[in-house]
C-alpha cells in the first residue's frame, strides 16, 4: 500500500513522494451523484479546464459554489413566497368577504375585537372625526358590525347617513333619559346648559319639551379614553360642568373567551354635587343577517307582555311572544311598536330573545338590573326591544350595571 511515507531509502523516497503528491493534485476530482461538484457542473457555463493553475480553479469553485447556493436560495424564496402567497389569497379570501370587512375597512376612528368565533367592529366616540356626533344616544358604544359563524346581528338600518342626525347610529347603542329629557333640561331656559351622559353638555334651543330627535348643540363633550385590546374596548368620558353635574362613565364592550357572548360593562361614578337620577336602555337595533321583518321573525320573553297600543295588522302578542303577520312595508314606513306591560321587578324577566325562525339566527339579551320600562319598536330594517333601567346616583356614588348579548346559529 503507497502512503506518503514510502520505504524507498534516501532520494529516491523522496523523488517517490514528489509524485506521489502530484498524481493526487493533478488526478480528477471524482464526484457522487448529487454531489456539490455534480450540481456544479450541470449549471450552464460551468466546465472543468484542467490547464490552469489549482488556486484559480479552486477559487472558481467556491465562487461557482456560492454562486449556486444564493440562486438556490432565490428559487426557494420565490417559491415559498408564490405559494404563501396563494395560500394567503385562499386564507383570505373570507376575511376580504366577511361581513365586518367594510366596517372594519372604513375611515372612522374603530377598533376591531374578536374571540375567535365573533368578530365585531366598534366606532370610537370622537367630536371631529367620529361616526356619531349627534346629541340623542351615548357616544360609546356604536357597534356597525358584528358577525358569528358568518352570521351578522348588527348593521346599518338607516338609508340616509349624516354624523350629526340624531338616529344615524348602529348596534346596541343606549341613551340615558331623565324624567324631563335629559339632566337640568327642565330648569334650563333657552340658550342655557343641560347635560346628556354619554355625550356630554349641550344648549336648549327653545322652550318646547325635550325633543330626542333635536339637533342640540355640543358645548362640552368632556374627555374621552379608549382602552383597546384582542377581544375587549373600554370607553371612559370624564365630565364636569357649572351646573353641578359631573361623572366618570366608563363602558367596556368585551366578548367572552369562551362563548359567543357580548358583554356592555358600565360603570357611572357621580363626580358632582348633584343626584343624578335617569333611565337608561340599549336600543339595540338588531339586524338578523339584513332579512326584513317579516312572518318567521320572533321576539320572546319570559313573560306575557301586554301592548298599550295594537300593533295589528303587522304584528301581535301571542303568549309569551310577539310575532309577526305580514312583512313590514319600507314605503311607507310603519313600524310595529308599543310600550310593553307584564314584567315584573325580578332581575329574571330581563331576558329577551330575537329570532329569524327562518334560518335558526338569534340572539338573547339579559341584564343584571330589572325591567323599570319597556318600549318595543320595530320597522322593515330593525326590530329593537327597549328595555329601560332605572339609576339613582348620589354624590360619590357609583352605579354598575351589565347587559350580556348571546348570538347563536342553529
Amino acid at each position: 500500500m503507497l502512503t506518503d511515507r514510502a520505504s524507498y531509502p534516501g532520494p529516491q523516497a523522496a523523488e517517490a513522494r514528489k509524485r506521489i503528491r502530484r498524481g493526487r493534485r493533478c488526478h480528477p476530482v471524482r464526484e457522487k451523484p448529487g454531489s456539490i461538484g455534480r450540481l456544479l457542473s450541470m449549471q450552464p457555463g460551468f466546465e472543468r479546464d484542467p490547464s490552469k493553475d489549482l488556486v484559480v480553479r479552486m477559487t472558481e469553485l467556491k465562487i461557482d459554489r456560492v454562486r449556486f447556493f444564493v440562486s438556490a436560495a432565490i428559487v426557494l424564496l420565490g417559491s415559498a413566497l408564490t405559494a404563501g402567497g396563494a395560500s394567503a389569497a385562499q386564507e383570505g379570501q373570507p376575511a376580504a368577504a366577511s361581513p365586518c370587512s367594510s366596517a372594519a375597512q372604513s375611515a372612522f376612528p374603530k377598533a376591531s375585537i374578536t374571540n375567535g368565533a365573533v368578530q365585531a367592529v366598534v366606532y370610537l366616540p370622537d367630536a371631529k372625526n367620529g361616526y356619531y356626533r349627534g346629541s340623542r344616544f351615548d357616544w360609546s358604544g356604536v357597534v356597525p358590525c358584528l358577525a358569528y359563524k358568518g352570521h351578522t346581528y348588527f348593521g346599518i338600518w338607516f338609508s340616509h347617513y349624516d354624523p350629526m342626525i340624531a338616529d344615524a347610529i348602529a348596534g346596541p347603542v343606549e341613551e340615558f333619559r331623565s324624567s324631563d329629557g335629559a339632566l337640568n333640561y327642565g330648569e334650563a331656559k333657552p340658550g342655557e346648559l343641560f347635560v346628556k351622559p354619554g355625550v356630554g353638555v349641550l344648549r336648549k334651543i327653545d322652550d318646547s319639551p325635550y325633543k330626542f330627535m333635536a339637533p342640540y348643540p355640543l358645548v362640552d363633550g368632556g374627555k374621552w379614553t379608549v382602552r383597546t385590546r384582542r377581544s375587549e374596548v373600554s370607553l371612559t368620558q370624564h365630565l364636569n360642568s357649572s351646573l353641578g353635574i359631573a361623572y366618570v362613565y366608563q363602558k367596556t364592550l368585551k366578548l367572552d373567551k369562551r362563548e359567543p357572548v357580548l358583554l356592555l360593562e358600565h360603570e357611572f361614578k357621580n363626580t358632582g354635587t348633584r343626584t343624578i337620577e335617569m333611565e337608561v336602555y340599549d336600543h339595540d337595533f338588531f339586524m338578523l343577517d339584513g332579512a326584513p321583518t317579516a312572518p318567521g321573525m320572533v321576539v320572546r320573553f319570559p313573560f306575557e307582555p301586554k301592548a298599550e297600543q295594537s300593533m295589528e295588522p303587522l304584528a301581535r302578542i301571542e303568549g309569551k311572544q310577539i310575532v309577526y303577520l305580514k312583512e313590514l312595508p319600507q314605503k311607507p314606513r310603519l313600524a310595529a311598536s308599543s310600550y310593553l306591560t307584564g314584567y315584573s321587578d325580578r332581575v329574571s324577566d330581563y331576558d329577551i330573545t330575537v329570532e329569524d325562525q327562518r334560518t335558526g339566527v338569534g340572539v338573547e339579551q339579559t341584564s343584571d338590573m330589572p325591567i323599570s320600562r319597556f318600549n318595543f319598536w320595530s320597522i322593515h330594517t330593525t326590530i329593537c326591544p327597549e328595555a329601560y333601567i332605572h339609576l339613582n346616583i348620589p354624590p360619590g356614588q357609583t352605579a354598575h350595571w351589565t347587559i350580556r348579548y348571546r348570538f347563536y346559529a342553529k
